[in-house]
């Protein structure tokens, strides 16, 4: 087994809302790897960005409550001060964001914007740190690096945009490295390229990677672990290939129902009926998708839902699983075919 780089124990992440907190990231508990791709998917509002942040510490403190264990470097990072947690971030955790125009700034050419961290964690010369950023430009695609070092990012496309970021992200060799929807604003040609580049720098470097994603296909291709989370909570654990043959949950079920086939009979798309709760309304108590499958009996959920060890390294939430089925293979009005789970 690989060494661990990073290991989340019972994550509480909650928000203020009227003078009260409700919780984003609801008892999260997760371990990447060395050289692993943990991917984390699902919809708008399961907790996946709040998750990064929380780990990042990009939270504003005065509405947010964090409790639990965030172990990095064998410290818990939710008790670091500002000052420590400096010293961190930038250097052995470095965040990939979806969007490569706000993450940059306008007013300052891409070299200086790539040295920012040399100069904060880094002791070179002048002369040192621009040889570091040509060639991290270099390893992230980019050919004519000398002129890119003194253009402004208005003055790039998307996809060099998105590869000056992933550049300021490896300025200062990470070993975890987390990507927020990191190809979301690029056309399908420009995601492809950005995910092979991912692929092979975290081959070369060994860097532990979250991928947050919505895009069940960039899963398949960059996952090696995938983590389904639904609100706030982690409702499967699988190794990619388990859970893409063997997918277990009814949420994740669900979502790759959801994918437009070829599938000879497959006429409609399959809709998901509902949508996720707010914080403010979400029932804590039982299995939280039970609302957007009512045709699942009340006692098949469990009343205080836990993870179960389904198959070897294939963890899901709630009993209800074992009787799920989907209402379109039902034969007739009394019987149906349940998916194999």
């Amino acid at each position: 087994m690989k060494n661990p780089v990073l290991e989340i124990n019972d994550l509480r992440t909650s928000f203020n809302i009227k003078g009260n907190y409700y919780a984003a990231v609801d008892g999260v508990s997760l371990t990447v790897h060395e050289n692993e791709v943990v991917a984390i998917v699902g919809e708008s509002g399961c907790g996946k960005s709040a998750l990064a942040n929380s780990i990042m510490g990009l939270h504003n403190l005065k509405n947010t409550k964090l409790e639990g264990l965030i172990n990095f470097g064998n410290q818990n990072l939710l008790e670091l001060s500002p000052a420590r947690l400096n010293k961190i971030r930038g250097k052995d955790i470095a965040m990939i964001f979806q969007d490569p125009m706000t993450a940059l700034n306008p007013l300052a050419t891409i070299g200086r914007q790539i040295e920012e961290p040399m100069d904060y964690h880094l002791k070179l010369s002048a002369t040192e740190k621009k040889n570091r950023t040509l060639e991290l430009l270099r390893r992230v695609g980019i050919k004519n690096e000398q002129r890119v070092y003194e253009q402004y990012p208005h003055e790039l496309s998307g996809g060099m945009r998105q590869r000056v970021v992933i550049a300021m992200a490896l300025a200062c060799d990470p070993v975890l490295l987390l990507a927020d929807e990191p190809t979301t604003a690029l056309d399908v040609t420009i995601q492809a390229q950005i995910m092979d580049l991912m692929k092979e720098l975290q081959n070369q470097m060994k860097t532990g990677i979250i991928l947050i994603t919505h895009d069940l296909g960039v899963v398949a291709e960059m996952a090696d672990r995938v983590v389904v989370m639904y609100a706030g909570e982690i409702v499967e654990i699988a190794d990619v290939k388990e859970l893409f043959a063997n997918p277990l949950h009814p949420y994740t079920r669900s979502l790759l129902n959801s994918i437009p086939s070829n599938m000879e009979g497959k006429e409609k798309l399959h809709v998901i009926d509902g949508i996720v709760p707010s914080l403010q309304h979400l029932d804590r108590e039982g299995c939280r998708f039970a609302p957007r499958i009512k045709w699942i009996p009340e006692e098949d959920h469990e009343a205080h839902t836990v993870m179960h060890e389904a198959e070897p390294n294939h963890f899901v939430r709630c009993s209800c699983y074992k009787t799920f089925y989907f209402p379109e293979d039902r034969v007739g009005e009394n019987e149906y075919v349940a998916t194999e789970s």
